[in-house]
């Protein structure tokens, strides 16, 4: 047996383990034991946290870059492929029912996203540089006297980030890209080189800017798009919307190319992808949320919290109902080409198929400058500021190596990674919930 072919075997053995049953209960779990301890925050403070993100930050505050660009910066690594690619996998495996599950992650995973915006910004420092840098690792090393587990995540986020967050994004533009243009994987590496180069060499600042540009225009070109198509089917969305329902809770009939799902299926796949798209409880967009200027650690939390209500319960609410109204999810094909499928049998021609290209393009592309942010803070609390630079050019470097290479490997290792990161920043947000409730009462 071919040698990388026998490791590629392994590590998806492991990742299948490291991301089964134990680590979904626990995930969510600690999103249910928040949301309790919590009053259900994130249900009453919603409008409060919405208006928030989108209003004028406390400038006169310690900080970064603003409320709305440390939010940015999040979605920018959270709204990516797995809102086309993931949602599409959660439904040709469980069925319309998994869009359900995937609600309810987002639900209790807006609780464990609040959290961890408060411990990151309730523990954060300034370095050598003079800028705000917190996370699950300040919190483990300050709040709970932990540091090594804090030097744990480090090590796994800055691994993860390079595989999930760079070269899978890059070779899924590329390929993307060549499908739909004919461009080779060559020239599109060049262009990202350049444009990833030109904004990460300028720190934190520059990427808040740049996602606070990209986020919002990706996000509602997206939208618009998948709403344009829920209104030419409008006749199907009602009907979409009980199978979401009913098949949240019943077995889902072998109908057309789809073989048909149990309920364990469906829920199994629901929050599995739902915890996938949103990274509720991984501990990497709080590292984002630590360099707001922020008054009170919970006026950031309420803004964080809305990054998982923006990226599951808007978008992969479209793209899960333009799959399930077109009708396209009894087809059996590969979750890959599924959202494609769906979004030109919406509209007429292959336009269809461009939009959802042009989306991936965008969602990867800030997906790598969201997460080179986080792989730097991870490489920068195990090195100091001195690795910075030299990780940033290493970064550069794997955009190029990502669009050229074939990267099944470096895709299952990296997720293994995630979910080791998930960990130490649960074991933080447990042990650590009276400071969070503590914070969360605390007078503005």
């Amino acid at each position: 047996m071919n040698p990388s072919n026998t490791l590629l075997k392994t590590l998806s053995t492991i990742s299948d383990y490291v991301w089964g049953t134990p680590m979904i209960v626990l995930l969510l779990g600690t999103g249910v034991f928040l949301t309790l301890r919590l009053g259900f925050l994130q249900i009453t403070h919603l409008p409060r946290a919405l208006k928030l993100a989108f209003s004028r930050s406390d400038e006169d505050a310690q900080g970064d870059i603003s409320h709305f660009k440390a939010l940015m910066t999040a979605l920018a690594a959270t709204i990516g492929i797995g809102n086309i690619v993931g949602v599409a996998s959660a439904i040709a495996a469980g069925g319309p029912g998994a869009l359900f599950w995937m609600w309810v992650t987002a639900l209790f995973g807006m609780a464990t996203k609040y959290s961890e915006a408060i411990l990151a910004v309730k523990y954060r420092i300034v370095d050598e540089k003079g800028e705000m840098v917190g996370g699950p690792m300040f919190a483990l090393e300050r709040g709970l006297g932990m540091k090594w587990l804090g030097v744990l995540f480090a090590i796994f986020g800055s691994i993860a980030a390079f595989g999930i967050g760079n070269m899978a994004q890059a070779n899924a533009v590329a390929a993307a890209i060549h499908d739909s243009f004919n461009v080779s994987h060559w020239f599109t590496g060049i262009v990202m080189v350049i444009l990833t180069a030109a904004v990460i060499l300028g720190g934190i600042k520059r990427i808040g800017e740049t996602s606070a540009i990209i986020v919002p225009f990706m996000a509602v070109f997206y939208i618009i798009t998948a709403a344009v198509i829920l209104i030419i089917n409008a006749k199907d969305v009602p009907h979409a919307l009980a199978l979401v329902f009913t098949h949240a809770f019943t077995p889902t009939a072998a109908v057309g190319g789809f073989m048909g799902a149990l309920v364990k299926n469906t829920i199994q796949s629901g929050v599995s992808r739902g915890l996938f798209s949103n990274e509720s409880g991984l501990g990497s967009a709080p590292i984002a949320a630590a360099a707001a200027k922020t008054k009170s650690p919970k006026r950031q939390a309420l803004v964080s919290m809305t990054g998982t209500f923006l990226d599951t319960i808007v978008v992969c609410t479209m793209t899960g109902l333009v799959i399930i109204a077109t009708g396209v999810w009894t087809s059996g094909e590969n979750p890959a080409l599924l959202t494609a499928m769906a979004f030109e049998h919406g509209f007429p021609g292959t336009s269809g198929d461009i939009v959802v290209t042009i989306g991936l393009i965008f969602f990867a592309y800030s997906t790598i400058l969201g997460w080179s942010y986080y792989g730097e803070k991870c490489v920068e609390y195990l090195f100091g500021v001195k690795a910075v630079f030299p990780y940033r050019l290493v970064w550069v470097v794997f955009v190029m190596i990502g669009s050229l290479t074939k990267i099944d490997i470096v895709w299952v290792f990296s997720d293994i990674m995630n979910a080791l990161m998930a960990i130490p920043n649960l074991i933080a947000l447990i042990f650590l919930s009276g400071v969070i409730v503590e914070e969360t009462r605390r007078m503005e």
